[in-house]
């Protein structure tokens, strides 16, 4: 039987740091770093443009490396710094902790025993939000956070916006867009997309009213991480799913991935059929530009094969176009009167189709709907004669 090592033998193991942001956090600050140093003495500080007592109470801890900014430049500006100091000092991972005294250095060698357990990982903290003095605001926040983080990695987590976390710091990304709050976002979603497993382990937490100060702004805060997952579910649908499913499917052969992933996959004969009929209805609905992103939105939110709707999609691949605008101007004829008939023959220009844009959509969207119905219930009759002579066999 293998000897268990007790876990606080392990860190030596594991060539870590801590890298500690603060502002303002003068209440804490102490007691935080005193308690890291029962752990460590690899502690690197980053005082970003703290304006209270932190500059005097870091002159007693000389024996640790030290960033000072001379104005305040964002929590992610701090992080990045520190990152980039722990990366010239040799270090393989980097551990960080808040200023504010909300986590506990005791649960350092939890990160270390998991990264012995899964090497390269990016793990976060994982708190318990229901427990008493959490702000209602943070709870809300947090799972808002873990919603857009599932959205665009496919990778569900408890906890998105802990601030205790374990970098693998040769591996995570090296240029970022954000320095402020929405960097720890941001980086743990960039993080999953280079192929870095990311996950929770579970660590204490306490909020102490009387001395935890919270530099969050809900405002604009808020406003910058909804804009910087605006551009990361943006990125994921064009960029991000297209090149794993292509990926997936090089990696195993097209055939084989078609067979496997799509025809034998897990999912009902239904749920395949309706995969279909989404992709069909969204390649032939008016939403030119947009798509791509409506049909990778809709399958992820009712749980739909995303292979199977987005191949369906292509139903508006540039050939069928024109014969896709005819038919949907020919059934909106049916049903808007225009000033103006068209005349469905080769004359038709692009002016023409403006100029009875309202025929087209409507038109557009009938031939969809009716078009989706017709191809997912003829699936869903051929799949289902599929599968029964499979199990025959």
């Amino acid at each position: 039987m293998k000897p268990v090592i007790p876990q606080q033998e392990l860190l030596p193991t594991i060539n870590f740091c801590v890298i500690v942001p603060t502002y303002n956090n003068h209440k804490t600050l102490k007691k935080v770093l005193d308690s890291i140093l029962d752990f460590t003495p690899n502690v690197i500080i980053v005082n970003d443009g703290s304006t209270d007592e932190t500059s005097e109470i870091l002159k007693q801890y000389t024996q640790l490396t030290q960033i000072h900014h001379t104005k305040n430049s964002g929590k992610g500006m701090a992080l990045r710094n520190g990152f980039k100091k722990a990366i010239e000092m040799n270090f393989e991972y980097a551990i960080t902790i808040d200023s504010d005294g909300q986590h506990f250095a005791s649960d350092i060698p939890n990160f270390i025993v998991e990264i012995q357990n899964q090497p390269n990982s990016l793990l976060i903290g994982s708190r318990n939000m229901t427990q008493e003095n959490v702000p209602k605001k943070s709870s809300f926040g947090n799972k808002f956070s873990n919603f857009w983080f599932w959205f665009e990695t496919g990778i569900k987590l408890e906890d998105t916006q802990s601030g205790f976390r374990l970098y693998p710091l040769q591996l995570i990304p090296k240029k970022y867009y954000t320095n402020k709050f929405e960097f720890e976002i941001e980086v743990i979603v960039r993080s999953a997309w280079k192929g870095i497993v990311v996950k929770n382990i579970p660590i204490q937490i306490l909020y102490d009213p009387a001395e935890r100060v919270s530099h969050f702004r809900p405002f604009k805060d808020f406003t910058r991480i909804s804009i910087l997952n605006t551009v990361l579910v943006i990125n994921t649908l064009l960029y991000i799913k297209p090149r794993d499913f292509f990926r997936r499917a090089k990696k195993k052969g097209f055939k084989k991935f078609f067979l496997e992933d799509i025809l034998e996959s897990s999912d009902s004969d239904f749920k395949k059929a309706a995969a279909i009929a989404l992709g069909i209805f969204i390649g032939m609905s008016p939403f030119w530009g947009f798509q791509t992103i409506l049909l990778l939105f809709f399958a992820t939110l009712f749980k739909l094969n995303k292979v199977i709707a987005y191949l369906s999609s292509n139903v508006s691949f540039p050939p069928f176009i024109p014969f896709i605008i005819y038919g949907s101007l020919k059934m909106g004829s049916y049903f808007v009167s225009s000033e103006t008939p068209l005349v469905l023959d080769s004359s038709l220009t692009l002016d023409d189709i403006q100029k009875n844009a309202t025929q087209y959509i409507v038109g557009s969207l009938i031939l969809a709907t009716v078009s989706a119905l017709i191809t997912g219930l003829l699936s869903y009759l051929l799949l289902t004669i599929f599968s029964s002579r499979k199990n025959k066999k």
